[in-house]
């Protein structure tokens, strides 16, 4: 038989074990039990920095000569300071034997003075200054070039600044005034033998010179088609991957329209 003691003990544990199975139940809810918990969300890994490319240039250097072409006439007759210009290149630029500059290209820029010459004197006087240079590829830098030379044929004249001055026209005026003297003298010999021609040899001389007085000196001008050296007043930076090159360039045909002198 088992001690009363040890029966009481193993009654109080039994008791208790009942109890907290009841409870586990009591506190168990009712239906489906939910879904366990989602696991812990993972962070994205961090994007990496974009990488970053050193642009290569290659340098025209200040002083370089550009060879172009007129495409569009310009006489001191009708231009104006911010009227355009546009010219292509008519010889290519290499750099280290590479060609960064084929021919063909593309350049724009303005008149920045235009001065038409004087009815006594003074020339005519054109100033123009390049801004934008556009390779075959649609590459498009800036650039600051200036007039060097000019066609011969132009009549024209630039100095060590870039001015574009016209032919002068004294020897015009010499021949008008020469011209009407002539045919005043041989009006008057009609009219009055060697008298006559005295008086009109004078009034011819003076029709001359109010026909000099009322007209203006020979504009300075360049036609379309005409040649002219451009010099780089600083250096051209250009994107090395921009100016792959691999002959120098189509010349443009351009047809030379003599511009009328007013």
């Amino acid at each position: 038989m088992i001690p009363a003691n040890q029966a009481r003990c193993f009654t109080h544990a039994l008791a208790f074990s009942f109890f907290l199975a009841s409870a586990a139940f009591a506190q168990a809810p009712d239906g489906p039990q939910p879904d366990p918990p989602a696991p812990a969300a993972t962070r994205p890994a961090p994007t990496p920095a974009p990488r970053t490319t050193t642009v290569q240039y290659i340098t025209v250097p200040s002083g370089t000569r550009v060879a172009v072409v007129l495409e569009n006439g310009i006489s001191t007759a009708s231009a104006k300071p911010g009227d355009s210009v546009y010219f292509r290149t008519s010889f290519p630029i290499t750099i280290n034997n590479k060609v960064v500059v084929p021919v063909g290209s593309y350049l724009r820029g303005e008149v920045t003075e235009a001065k038409r010459a004087g009815h006594v004197k003074g020339k005519g006087e054109l100033r123009l200054r390049l801004n934008t240079l556009i390779l075959p590829n649609g590459y498009t830098v800036d650039l600051n070039a200036e007039p060097h030379s000019t066609d011969a044929g132009s009549g024209t004249k630039t100095d060590s600044e870039g001015k574009i001055t016209g032919p002068g026209g004294k020897g015009k005026d010499a021949t008008t005034i020469a011209t009407t003297t002539a045919a005043g003298a041989g009006i008057g010999a009609i009219a009055d033998g060697g008298k006559g021609a005295g008086i009109g040899a004078g009034i011819g001389g003076i029709a001359g010179l109010a026909a000099v007085l009322l007209s203006r000196g020979p504009e300075a001008q360049l036609q379309r088609g005409s040649s002219m050296d451009l010099i780089l007043e600083r250096d051209l930076e250009l994107d090395a991957d921009q100016v792959h090159y691999t002959n120098v360039g189509q010349p443009s045909t351009v047809i030379a329209v003599p511009i009328q002198q007013q």
